[in-house]
């Protein structure tokens, strides 16, 4: 009978240690945390740029029959400040004309912008509103004052060059022609390449 006692004991300890499993603990699978997003960042647009500029001017004025279109292209130069998102700065531009006005055959010879822009910022792009002062030199004409508005869009093609493209409209005081005040406006649209440093 003892020995029927202690065979149940023993085999209730293996049973029990049976089903008790391992005691060691399992290994734990390795854990691998997925790759971050990348993040994108924009373009910093800080800082000077100097450049050069080509396009086409239309000339018109009150008077009828005197007009004249053709070539524009000159420099600039500003300096832009980066917000963020937004990009605001001020600039200079001058150029140098081929336009003939009919009618009284004079010659359009430059033009002269103090400018402000304001645009918000597409990947490597910049689209951006304008405006700001505007001298015009008439031949034999002189000097007249006004203002301009426009619109355009800047793309960087490396960290410091620059392409885009300028639609400007011009509002001017008149120019005297022959007594009579010409009133002239002028719209232009440019490519513009920068270097930004």
């Amino acid at each position: 009978m003892k020995y029927l006692l202690s065979a149940a004991a023993a085999s209730a300890l293996m049973a029990g240690t049976a089903f008790a499993g391992n005691i060691e603990p399992a290994p734990m699978e390795p854990v691998i945390a997925p790759a971050p997003a990348p993040v994108f960042t924009s373009p910093n647009w800080t800082g000077f740029y100097v450049g050069g500029q080509l396009g086409y001017a239309n000339v018109d004025t009150s008077i009828a029959n005197v007009d004249g279109d053709g070539l524009i292209g000159g420099l600039t130069a500003g300096y832009d400040y980066d917000l963020g998102n937004w990009v605001v700065g001020a600039g200079l531009d001058y150029d140098w004309t081929d336009v003939t006005l009919s009618g009284v055959n004079l010659d359009v010879e430059n033009v002269f912008r103090a400018k402000l822009r304001g645009g918000y910022k597409l990947g490597d792009g910049l689209l951006y509103a304008t405006a700001g002062y505007a001298n015009v030199d008439v031949q034999t004409l002189g000097n007249e004052d006004g203002y301009f508005v426009g619109a355009g869009y800047e793309h960087l093609i490396t960290e410091n060059i620059s392409l885009g493209g300028e639609v400007l409209y011009h509002e001017f005081d008149g120019l005297p022609a022959g007594g009579v005040n010409t009133d002239p406006d002028a719209t232009t649209a440019q490519v513009r390449a920068t270097f930004r440093f």
